[in-house]
């Protein structure tokens, strides 16, 4: 009988489940989009409960349309959209409150409260973090505060706090009933609560933001030396199978990728975009506006760690440019579209919609289009809007450059706007460096299989999975030096062009 790995990859937009076999092929795939909910400027919420009603439809999707069935399933990976918070009843699973995305910048009073003593970086020391929005601490304090009873259901044991990952292994495993409340390094690295040292929440910080410890789930590695726990089987895999594999969305995107070496990196291009470098075993503390993260932690190995760049909007600026303003009716049509013009007509787009990340952290910077004449047509839009894409890539690899000291002589890309050759060709331009895309490029639910995989022994260890990972198409830079200078220095001045907004 041939098994499989199943991975779920829940992400700001749609959950995915994923099988492969042990070649690392894809064998089945299916996809459900959710909600998006904005209830004002600057705040991004999710149901949580109709993520997990897509996570159980993909799964019966999955094995309604293929020849697999649930006993072919040896165990299950889960990656997921990090930072993300949800604060459920254990005993009935109900959220207290949408899920507060990790885009959302509601808690920015908090964080500027906070930074007055100590300042942005009051923490980085510990949990190689700045004081962002962006992470979780911030936005459970908020719900917290924000939601008067839930500090007397926290004291009785009532309040479960999870970012997407923690809240599906506890419905997989059952839930209300003895569902499990764990989660992983990685995941936990991007609360701003977990301690790079200690790989455990911190106490000092805690007090800080006031959150009861008894909230938080168990940290343990991103492949277990045994399984997490097994699935309900009144859940949608209607069987016992391992949950044996648990990795951040992006980190699982480096273990797919199979940047096991220090100094490999790798982008991921999805609603957002997010490059990490691995560090080793090293804690390199950013001095360029990056973050310091868990890279991974395979059974009782020493943790690995990592550099990571974040840009928010990506890939979500095309489905603006789709849902928002109806330039284009099908993300797909991007590419055409900007092919209708030879070059961006002298505008640059800064996609600050909430705000700047790496290596800025400009939570008062606000989206701008700058260059605009007559001439303007869509088409230049539509590229400028691949090219912002490009260009803060560029910012995030130059900080990399300058913190590890590592120069990289080739960028290994993912996600779902790799397809974009123009896009692609540009990022080797403005970069100069080659382009590599893999043949898989589904590399953040593989290295969720990855890491599920090594736990039950379906892959015995890393050499073997670097034989799984091969080279699709390689793009070289064809810019000339002084062009790409030019371009790069008018893309800087655009991006001042957006602070001191709010």
């Amino acid at each position: 009988m041939r098994q499989y790995i199943a991975a779920i990859d829940q992400g700001t937009t749609s959950t995915r489940c994923i099988i492969f076999d042990q070649q690392a092929n894809i064998v089945a795939n299916a996809q459900k989009e959710h909600h998006q909910i904005y209830p004002q400027a600057g705040w991004v919420e999710h149901d949580p409960l109709e993520i997990w009603e897509c996570t159980q439809a993909v799964i019966q999707e999955v094995f309604q349309t293929s020849r697999i069935r649930p006993t072919d399933i040896l165990a299950i990976g889960i990656t997921n959209q990090r930072e993300t918070t949800i604060l459920w009843d254990p005993n009935t699973g109900k959220p207290y409150y949408n899920a507060l995305v990790w885009q959302d910048t509601r808690t920015k009073s908090i964080c500027d409260e906070l930074e007055k003593e100590g300042g942005q970086d009051r923490f980085r020391n510990q949990v190689g973090l700045p004081l962002a929005t962006y992470f979780s601490a911030p936005k459970i304090k908020w719900l917290l505060d924000h939601q008067p009873q839930l500090r007397k259901e926290a004291q009785k044991g009532n309040v479960l706090f999870g970012n997407i990952d923690t809240w599906l292994i506890w419905w997989l495993s059952g839930g209300p009933n003895k569902g499990v409340h764990i989660t992983d390094v990685t995941n936990a690295s991007r609360t701003m609560l977990m301690n790079l040292n200690t790989l455990d929440w911190d106490d000092e910080i805690l007090r800080v933001f006031d959150i009861p410890r008894n909230i938080l789930p168990h940290i343990l590695p991103s492949s277990p030396a045994q399984p997490y726990a097994t699935t309900s089987s009144e859940g949608p895999f209607t069987r016992s199978i391992p949950i044996a594999g648990d990795v951040g969305d992006q980190q699982a995107a480096l273990i797919g990728q199979t940047c096991f070496d220090v100094g490999e990196g790798k982008n991921t291009y999805g609603t957002g975009c997010f490059m990490l470098l691995n560090t080793g075993q090293k804690i390199n503390q950013s001095t360029k506006g990056l973050l310091t993260t868990l890279a991974y932690q395979i059974g009782s190995q020493k943790p690995c760690y990592a550099l990571e760049g974040s840009v928010a909007i990506t890939g979500a600026l095309v489905q603006w440019l789709r849902d928002n303003l109806g330039i284009i009716s099908k993300s797909e049509e991007i590419e055409s579209l900007a092919r209708t013009v030879e070059n961006n007509g002298g505008i640059y787009f800064v996609p600050a919609f909430s705000g700047l990340f790496a290596p800025y952290w400009r939570a008062d910077a606000r989206g701008v289009i700058v260059g605009l004449t007559r001439y303007t047509n869509k088409g230049h839009i539509a590229r400028a809007t691949l090219e912002a894409t490009a260009f803060q890539t560029k910012e995030i690899l130059e900080a990399m450059q300058q913190d590890s000291g590592v120069t990289l002589k080739s960028l290994k890309v993912d996600g779902g706007m790799v397809v974009n050759e123009l896009l692609m060709q540009f990022q080797a331009d403005i970069l100069g460096v080659p382009v590599i895309r893999p043949v898989i490029t589904e590399t953040t639910a593989l290295g969720a299989a990855f890491a599920a995989g090594l736990s039950v022994q379906f892959w015995n260890d890393m050499d073997e999975l670097r034989k799984h990972w091969k080279t699709d198409k390689t793009w070289l830079p064809q810019m000339e030096q002084k062009e790409r200078d030019r371009q790069y220095k008018n893309w800087l001045k655009a991006v001042e062009r957006s602070f001191n907004w709010i």
